[in-house]
């Protein structure tokens, strides 16, 4: 079994993943082969993108020729489960955009009901509501507040979008009535904002999921308390050298995260955006990144560690972990 194999073999998680981001290049193909032949400049391997605006510009503008409608959502969500279960990846974590909603002007439920049901036998899937930090529209509002109180199936909320926007009045409100219904909470922090932002989003907004958390390094005391309180980094090194976070791959402080015992996992983030794979995640965490096979194991395990699942499905995946663990530890004794 060499690492390819190993990779592949692992049962594995995605959890940080944006559906609207996820989009397969094949569905532009498909809709327009003359416009869309061939992967663009942005998803070439040596591309970077020259400031988070850009990445939005290019994939609102690419999302919004095919998400049009729930059953939109439901074809995409189709293909990107199946071309998890081509990776063993077992347990997903994805997000749905708040804004989509008042964009379309597609009831949020059916979007939301729309991605459950394309979820097929043999993975576990759990559904996000997105919003970023000025959602709180005149129109969105009474949405945010219908979903946190009365949506059936819907997982937990995530704050997105650009951590340059102020935290706004209802943000508190609303995540303290998501953790009274039972919802995970997540947020994005750390990504292009502060170290301050993580911190508020656990000691105020009571996340447990930090959505990237790169700025984490710029704090002992707040990598104390993430090591403290538990609290799970969603990282994607891939995104976040295309998006410029880390200035170099040497630059990436997963490795250090995880010496201090920060549970980290790794996701693939926005795939349309990046041309990568959760497979490429593993391999550039040992070709990139330095990490050792052995980072590798933990980083599968702690994505079942802090997953949505029963405590016998998450022993379940942690023991096929371990048994191809000892299979490729036998195959090769350097590891």
């Amino acid at each position: 079994m060499d690492l390819s194999q190993f990779i592949h073999k692992i049962p594995k998680t995605e959890t940080h993943l944006h559906i609207e981001g996820a989009l397969p290049w094949s569905f532009l193909e498909e809709l327009n082969p003359v416009k869309y032949s061939g992967d663009p400049y942005f998803r070439k391997a040596d591309f970077r993108y020259k400031n988070f605006a850009q990445f939005e510009s290019i994939l609102i503008e690419h999302a919004l020729e095919i998400f049009k409608t729930a059953e939109s959502y439901y074809r995409v969500a189709s293909s990107i489960f199946k071309a998890a279960q081509s990776q063993n990846i077992r347990y997903v974590e994805i997000s749905f955009h708040a804004g989509m909603i008042e964009f379309l002007k597609i009831p949020g439920t059916e979007i939301l009901d729309a991605i459950n049901s394309a979820s097929p036998s043999g993975l576990e899937v759990r559904v996000y509501l997105g919003m970023s930090r000025n959602a709180y529209t005149s129109y969105l509002g009474p949405i945010i507040e219908e979903a946190v109180n009365q949506w059936d199936n819907l997982s937990g909320i995530d704050l997105h979008g650009p951590e340059d926007l102020s935290i706004e009045d209802w943000t508190l409100p609303i995540w303290q009535r998501a953790s009274a219904k039972g919802l995970v909470l997540k947020a994005h922090a750390g990504e292009f904002g502060p170290a301050s932002n993580i911190e508020y989003a656990i000691s105020q907004l009571g996340a447990k999921r930090i959505q990237h958390g790169v700025a984490a390094r710029e704090s002992e005391v707040l990598l104390k308390q993430i090591v403290d309180e538990g609290i799970c980094l969603d990282m994607c090194p891939i995104s976040n050298y295309k998006l410029q976070v880390v200035d170099s791959w040497h630059d990436h402080p997963l490795q250090s995260f995880l010496k201090k015992g920060i549970p980290c996992t790794i996701s693939t983030d926005d795939p349309f955006s990046f041309n990568n794979t959760l497979e490429d995640e593993y391999h550039a965490c040992v070709e990139k990144l330095g990490l050792s096979i052995s980072d590798l194991v933990q980083i599968a395990k702690n994505g079942f560690i802090v997953s949505d699942l029963s405590n016998p499905e998450k022993e379940r995946f942690i023991g096929e972990i371990d048994r191809a663990w000892v299979e490729f530890k036998g195959n090769d004794s350097s590891n």
